[in-house]
């Protein structure tokens, strides 16, 4: 069988065109370095050297041979070198999740936009999804890495740092009563005769349980009108006119005409999580030197 360090001996000894000086470059014997070339002729069935009285000198198929050892070789040390920026994150692909609110978060494209700046070769695939989705996607190994905000039941498997958190506020139609009568800021309280347009449960249980048991600790049962399939979605029906929604701070990013934006001044512990999910084991090199860059991002 030829191995590579066959063919490095080869081309050393075609280069050198002497056993001895060969020998030498290679850092072993002369008597063992013969032994291995007569090897490599008798594996292919042909003399690829011609032995002179001071040295040697290609045969027909020893020059072809050279040729192909050669690029043989660079093959290699390119499927080497390859391997190596894989494994330290500069090449490969990374596939990464996020909720739509999420995305409106400014740490979010910041991240995305240091981590193309710092490993451009790395293919990057972006998904949106709910909380629900994303983390199961997680455990499919559909994505790698995703920015969700509190998962609730299973996540077998999966790793989940906290990143940050952020205020949730109450987003009123831009007519609305309260939105003249309290320019600063309103009580959860003051909502409980509204109309709510909530995230549909299934999709974001953590935030959807998070609003209900605050509005609860405000001493009222909020009465939900309208569930969206999205969080973004909320706001549509909110600028509308069909209810009130209460909402992470970014999501007021979107500027969507006909709402008004209070924050609550009774619920200072009512929050939106921002957390960064991964599978526990074998991670590739891309999603570690992402999510090393949100820990140093965050700090």
């Amino acid at each position: 069988m030829i191995e590579l360090r066959h063919l490095r001996y080869f081309i050393t000894v075609a280069e050198e065109r002497h056993m001895t000086r060969a020998a030498k470059r290679l850092g072993i014997q002369q008597p063992p370095l013969s032994q291995q070339i007569k090897a490599l002729e008798d594996e292919i069935g042909a003399p690829l050297l011609k032995r002179l009285p001071r040295g040697v000198e290609l045969t027909e198929p020893g020059r072809v041979f050279l040729e192909a050892a050669r690029s043989a070789l660079d093959r290699v040390g390119e499927a080497v070198a390859a391997a190596r920026r894989t494994a330290r994150g500069e090449a490969g692909r990374l596939a990464v999740g996020y909720t739509s609110s999420a995305a409106l978060h400014p740490l979010i494209p910041a991240v995305v936009r240091g981590f193309r700046q710092d490993a451009p070769d790395v293919a990057l695939a972006l998904e949106e999804g709910s909380t629900a989705e994303l983390v199961a996607a997680l455990q499919r190994e559909r994505l790698d890495v995703a920015f969700i905000r509190v998962p609730v039941g299973e996540a077998a498997g999966l790793a989940i740092e906290p990143l940050t958190q952020e205020r949730m506020l109450a987003a009123l139609p831009a007519q609305h009563p309260l939105v003249a009568q309290a320019p600063e800021a309103i009580a959860l309280a003051d909502l409980a005769e509204e109309n709510f347009i909530l995230y549909r449960r299934p999709t974001g249980p953590g935030l959807y349980d998070a609003i209900i048991a605050a509005c609860r600790a405000a001493g009222f049962s909020p009465r939900i009108s309208q569930e969206a399939p999205r969080l973004v979605s909320t706001l549509s029906l909110v600028a509308a006119g069909l209810g009130v929604s209460v909402i992470p701070e970014s999501m007021r990013r979107l500027d969507t005409e006909g709402i008004a934006y209070r924050p609550l001044s009774d619920a200072p512990d009512l929050v939106a999580p921002l957390l960064i999910a991964y599978r526990a084991a074998e991670l590739s090199g891309a999603t570690k030197r992402l999510i090393a860059q949100v820990r140093e991002m965050v700090g």
